[in-house]
């Protein structure tokens, strides 16, 4: 039985949540393997909008078991209040069908604090973080310093952790001249929130190894998109873990065999959040109107989005780096009416030719698109559910991007409505 990773192929925000509710139908389990609250996932169903950040996105549909993989940085607190809002909506989520891997990183109140503080002191030199306290979560996972979901089960240990913990973040607060964190205060709060958060706390690593030994369908969800990661991505402006597909058996503590096929999640254009170098991007009405029609404000934090031309050259280079089988490409249906659609072949630097977005960031910053145009279509592709609902147009556009990125359509998406996608090819079929 095959098992599924779905990632974004370009800054994250390429309409990941419907894809994977829409994929979920066909999964027994689905599984958030990296990132934290930063992520925003926006469904629509039956007209009713549900927003996720740390929930998988499978948890709005009845008997499927959702997991947050230890790849996932959680602020507890933040989990519980998106537990809370989804109860209240009739969602049936409880212990039964939502599982948080015991070794899980915790986010503290004070991560934010460092979060916001370092990105005021960058000034124009701002990475985009969210200020929600991953990256500083992050540094203290892989610098050994971190609370994890199994220490709020042992007090003792608590103790210690935070200490150590304390040590560190307490020395670099003073040599700011700012104030410290409260130990005791603190340990209050974590042991005020171990009682509600432990019954989700499980062994994830071999609760996945019995689904997939008794020929359950996975699906690993991936957060933000291939051109955000920590390796692969538009360093330093990028997010503080692996994004990319790789991550998905590491997040969710599985052998390296576990996926079958992997989705590139990748909108009809391009878009980005915060800063960074990014070579389509257009300022102008047509940057304007694909931002309006396309609702391009962060699920989570409402920013608007930088939005431009289709970049096939950077999608190809994701398709290359996350082994990307086919993609699901999202959103056509806000190029509607678009009289001519420009797509990036290529790159001019310094007088060169290139295929490939470089990794020197001032090569990134400095690379120029090379443009195909491309007629556009006046009919509408919205809610369209078949290839013969498209305008001819709208079909050539689709298959000139296939040849471009190396990798076929799959899936398409013409509408937020959860049905409203056109199937090439069910990634779950063996």
């Amino acid at each position: 039985m095959a098992n599924v990773a779905v990632v974004g192929s370009q800054w994250g925000d390429e309409g990941k949540g419907k894809v994977v509710d829409w994929l979920s139908q066909r999964a027994d389990v689905v599984v958030r393997f990296q990132g934290g609250h930063n992520a925003g996932h926006t469904l629509v169903i039956d007209g009713e909008i549900y927003t996720l950040s740390l929930l998988p996105s499978g948890v709005v549909r009845r008997n499927k078991l959702s997991i947050i993989g230890n790849g996932v940085v959680v602020d507890p607190w933040a989990l519980l209040d998106e537990i809370n809002a989804l109860q209240k909506r009739g969602v049936k989520l409880s212990p039964d069908n939502l599982k948080l891997a015991e070794n899980a990183v915790l986010i503290l109140p004070f991560h934010g604090y460092i979060d916001r503080a370092r990105e005021e002191a960058s000034g124009e030199a701002k990475i985009g973080t969210t200020g929600r306290g991953i990256g500083p979560a992050y540094e203290d996972k892989v610098a050994r310093r971190a609370i994890r979901v199994c220490d709020l089960a042992d007090s003792v240990c608590l103790v210690e952790r935070v200490e150590q913990l304390l040590f560190h973040h307490n020395a670099v607060l003073r040599g700011l001249k700012a104030e410290e964190i409260d130990g005791k205060a603190l340990m209050a709060s974590l042991e005020e929130l171990a009682p509600k958060i432990l019954p989700y706390a499980d062994r994830v690593w071999e609760r996945l190894d019995a689904a997939r030994r008794n020929g359950k369908h996975i699906l690993f969800e991936g957060a933000q998109g291939a051109m955000l990661d920590v390796d692969h991505g538009t360093y330093p402006f990028v997010t503080s873990s692996n994004t990319v597909a790789g991550q998905a058996s590491i997040g969710a503590g599985m052998a390296s065999d576990c996926v079958d096929y992997v989705l590139g999640i990748t909108k009809a254009y391009t878009t980005r959040v915060g800063s960074g170098p990014f070579p389509t991007e257009l300022d102008n009405e047509i940057s304007q109107g694909l931002g309006e029609r396309g609702r391009e404000f962060g699920t989570v934090t409402g920013r608007p989005r930088r939005c431009g031309w289709f970049d096939a050259v950077m999608v190809r280079q994701a398709v290359k780096v996350c082994g990307i089988h086919g993609i699901a490409l999202t959103k056509l249906d806000v190029l509607d009416g678009m009289e001519n659609l420009k797509i990036c072949t290529g790159y001019h630097l310094n007088g060169k030719n290139m295929n490939y977005l470089p990794s020197a960031i001032s090569a990134q910053a400095g690379v120029e698109p090379v443009y195909k145009t491309l007629e556009g279509w006046t009919d509408s592709t919205r809610g369209a559910r078949s290839w013969a609902d498209l305008p001819a147009t709208a079909v050539k556009y689709v298959r000139h991007i296939e040849k471009l990125i190396e990798a076929p359509v799959a899936l398409l998406s013409t509408s937020p409505e959860r049905e409203d996608m056109i199937l090439e090819r069910d990634p779950f079929s063996d």
